[in-house]
């Protein structure tokens, strides 16, 4: 007995020599680190996930990325954009920040100053750090990207791509031009001193071109960059496969799958002029790259009919509401050498990232606020074989709408599709009291959850109270701000 203790305490001493050594090592590398962020693509759009060329979209970029890096299939995300990019910068749950809705134009939400980002992190240990493409975390000055740790920011979408749709909306309301011209979104830049100035109205047309922007604007950002000493941190935000439909003369035609389908071969092929630029600068082998998207699809939104291809691969779910599709999206993390290539399914979500790059460059995070990310790099590096996270929180409107833990998934109250044709999820969809209990459904033998169990697997709810409970205390320590809602106001 005493030997075999013996002998498991030099194997649980090794394993933890190896990560103190593993830390030390790339804290003194200093990868440069590029995140990109799609918006709104699904599970099943990219071929590695088993989209690709069945849907008439194949994606050789996506798919090679996915080869060559860890691969997760269980990668969880915020209902939502504005959520999921608040979760990413901050490490915390967006209801935490006051961002667990959509950003709407009008709405008081905004990213605060008080919060500690991803780019802060980076900027502190000495990193140059720039953003390209979409913010969406707020306009007030305290929120703009050049004023959380970001050196520059680029070809900037502040708000959404929606925004392109309204000022045709609007004529054909009979809206004064006034007041069309004062919604009528714009693209951003920041100048030298740091301040962000329009470049040209974000329409429609250039709607078409703004992919191939980024993706010459991030590209140019890693060439000088890597001629520097520093190391540098790149967010690179897509615009697609958001909806309207955008693409360029030069992808118009090339899918079976429509516009939708030429939409996401371009986004492809813009995902790749990133990849060439590393290898082209040299530092592929210093350089972690992660691709991730920030929600499940949107399958029912459409404008004259050209925006009918996202998918969610397996699952059901959309943009909106916090079923298995809607919050289950692709995610790759790549550093040849480094991290291992493997298919993976263990869970990991959009807030590890925080703790898990300040784990990269030996640094600490803020005491003084609730981080809901847990470290993922001895998992990445491939030093221990388990997430370090089985279970994860989503929320509607302040409220948790969503436990999961291991392969179940709990709902305080059910997610009900809307009537009409078609019936849908997302957005449109409405939640509704059960009797009592949650509804449970077994993800790995119901993964399109029709099957509520409660009633035969009641015991996981355990679990369930116990992660609830955990959060509750959480939040009694360090209290969420005030929600802001589009439909319970205070009286």
């Amino acid at each position: 007995m005493m030997r075999m203790l013996l002998k498991t305490g030099l194997i649980a001493l090794g394993v933890v020599c190896v990560s103190v050594w593993a830390h030390a090592t790339i804290a003194a590398e200093r990868p440069n680190v590029v995140l990109m962020l799609a918006d709104n693509l699904g599970f099943g759009d990219i071929g590695a996930y088993g989209g690709g060329e069945i849907l008439g979209t194949p994606s050789p970029n996506l798919d090679s990325l996915a080869a060559d890096g860890l691969m997760l299939t269980q990668f969880f995300v915020e209902p939502g954009c504005t959520p999921s990019r608040a979760g990413l910068m901050t490490g915390r749950y967006s209801v935490r920040s006051g961002l667990n809705s959509i950003i709407v134009a009008g709405t008081p939400q905004t990213l605060k100053d008080e919060e500690f980002t991803i780019a802060e992190l980076f900027k502190k240990q000495g990193y140059a750090t720039g953003m390209m493409g979409k913010w969406h975390l707020g306009q007030e000055a305290q929120s703009l990207p050049t004023n959380q740790g970001f050196d520059s920011y680029d070809v900037g979408i502040l708000e959404t791509t929606d925004g392109t749709l309204y000022p045709e909306s609007m004529r054909r309301s009979g809206m004064s031009e006034a007041a069309i011209q004062k919604s009528q979104p714009y693209i951003w830049a920041s100048n030298e001193a740091g301040e962000l100035e329009r470049v040209r109205p974000y329409d429609l047309a250039y709607r078409d071109q703004i992919e191939g922007d980024i993706a010459r604007a991030a590209s140019q950002f890693i060439e000088a960059k890597a001629q520097e000493e520093a190391p540098f941190f790149l967010y690179v935000g897509w615009s697609s496969v958001h909806y309207p439909t955008g693409v360029s003369d030069a992808f118009r035609g090339r899918s079976a799958a429509g516009r939708y389908g030429d939409m996401f071969i371009e986004h492809d092929h813009s995902v790749g002029m990133v990849l060439d630029a590393i290898d082209a600068a040299g530092i592929s082998d210093n350089t972690i790259v992660v691709y991730i998207s920030d929600n499940g699809p949107v399958a029912h939104e459409g404008n004259n009919h050209d925006f009918l291809g996202s998918s969610a691969g397996p699952f059901r779910g959309e943009v909106g509401d916090v079923l298995e599709g809607s919050l289950r999206v692709p995610g790759m993390v790549r550093w040849p050498g480094k991290i291992p290539a493997r298919k993976s399914n263990e869970m990991v979500s959009i807030h590890d990232f925080l703790p898990t790059f300040a784990a990269l460059v030996n640094d600490s995070l803020p005491a003084d606020r609730a981080i809901d990310g847990r470290n993922q790099l001895p998992f990445f590096m491939g030093v221990s074989e388990k997430s370090a996270r089985e279970d994860y929180l989503a929320f509607i409107d302040g409220e948790i709408a969503a436990v999961r833990w291991r392969h179940w998934r709990l709902y305080p109250k059910q997610i009900i599709a809307s009537s009409g044709n078609p019936s849908a999820h997302g957005v449109y969809a409405t939640r509704a009291e059960g009797t009592g209990y949650p509804a449970i459904f077994n993800i790995a033998r119901d993964p399109r959850e029709e099957m509520n169990v409660v009633g035969t697997e009641a015991w996981v709810i355990g679990a369930y109270m116990k992660i609830v409970g955990e959060y509750q205390a959480s939040i009694r320590a360090y209290p969420n701000p005030q929600g802001f809602s589009l439909t319970t106001f205070p009286r």
